[in-house]
């Protein structure tokens, strides 16, 4: 489906027509978990994730059956500021070895049984160095939301954003510390691996972009701070959001790119629950800002996708538990 939005102002009106859960189906849900065979919250947050999807799928028996993951890749003209310890070409071969199906997230894809689609959003242009200005025009921002929206399958029940892009913590950094405030310092991490004197001088990087793109407002941050795949997973989150298919929030900067899209139009991001906490520093405070605990700390800092996607075995497994238990009457087991 072409995008119905050819500018941020179009966009900021769609994000104010989403949709929101189904509140009887996830009554029934909550019905039906009190009377399987367990005591209680027995299954502990695996009760509440059932809930939440079964509302938003309005199915108070609802399952995963085809769960996707997007990969978007973009590359960025800060890189030039030494923020990576790889060049950007690698974001190209990247993009090849997961068309080629050799990347961690292809892997986790298909244990979890997931779709997995990768688009590459015009490596060959960088975005704008961010120091010195907008990191992209609002055209080319809404182009890449229009390429996140047209990625979601209709057919998908639970979606996950993941992004390849060489330098793009320091991006993802600079959206936090624009829309939480604190110091620079507060939202960096070694990324790919930096060592201290590239980590102090990557805060440098971040400070100095903030102060050259003085912007308000959630969507306009995205297009002077982001960056193409930034932009293309807050498209798709929304997209997702249209069609009710719930979302895992994967690591730092998908959760930028979604922060977004909640500055824009708070509980814009009611239809997504983290999946992971991940090991860059400023990914907690900012799940702490967007108040959403996540499912999983494993310490990964891969990016891909590749948390969310594990989280995803998650909600299948509460799906499975709460449309598949038996409940007390069905099994003859006294208590129900």
């Amino acid at each position: 489906m072409s995008a119905p939005f050819s500018s941020l102002a179009d966009f900021a009106a769609c994000l104010r027509l989403l949709p929101g859960p189904d509140p009887d189906a996830i009554a029934a849900a909550r019905a039906r978990d009190a009377v399987l065979t367990k005591p209680p919250g027995a299954l502990g947050r695996l009760e509440e994730v059932a809930a939440w999807y079964c509302g938003w799928r309005g199915d108070p028996r609802a399952r995963v059956t085809r769960p996707q993951v997007a990969v978007f890749a973009g590359n960025h003209g800060v890189v030039a500021r030494g923020v990576s310890a790889f060049p950007p070409e690698v974001t190209a071969q990247m993009v090849a070895n997961f068309a080629a199906g050799g990347a961690a997230v292809n892997q986790l894809a298909g244990v979890l049984g997931a779709r997995l689609d990768v688009h590459p959003l015009a490596l060959e242009r960088p975005t704008g160095d961010i120091t010195e200005g907008p990191a992209m025009t609002e055209a080319a921002c809404v182009a890449a939301l229009g390429a996140g929206w047209a990625a979601v399958d209709p057919e998908a029940d639970l979606f996950v954003a993941g992004e390849m892009g060489i330098g793009n913590t320091t991006p993802a950094a600079a959206i936090a510390h624009a829309l939480c405030g604190g110091e620079a310092a507060d939202w960096v991490g070694r990324g790919t691996g930096l060592d201290d004197a590239a980590l102090a001088r990557k805060a440098e990087i971040v400070a100095q972009a903030v102060a050259a793109n003085p912007v308000r407002g959630g969507l306009e941050v995205l297009c002077a701070l982001g960056g193409r795949e930034l932009a293309a997973m807050a498209g798709a989150i929304a997209r997702a959001r249209s069609l009710r298919i719930p979302v895992l929030l994967d690591g730092f900067i998908c959760t930028a790119a979604a922060a977004c899209l909640e500055a824009a139009r708070s509980g814009a991001l009611d239809h997504a629950l983290a999946g992971h906490v991940g090991a860059e520093p400023g990914h907690a405070r900012l799940l702490a800002w967007l108040n959403k605990a996540p499912l999983l700390s494993l310490g990964l800092r891969l990016g891909e996708g590749s948390g969310a996607v594990l989280a995803m075995g998650v909600v299948q497994a509460a799906l499975a538990c709460h449309s598949g238990m038996a409940t007390f009457a069905e099994a003859g087991v006294s208590g129900g």
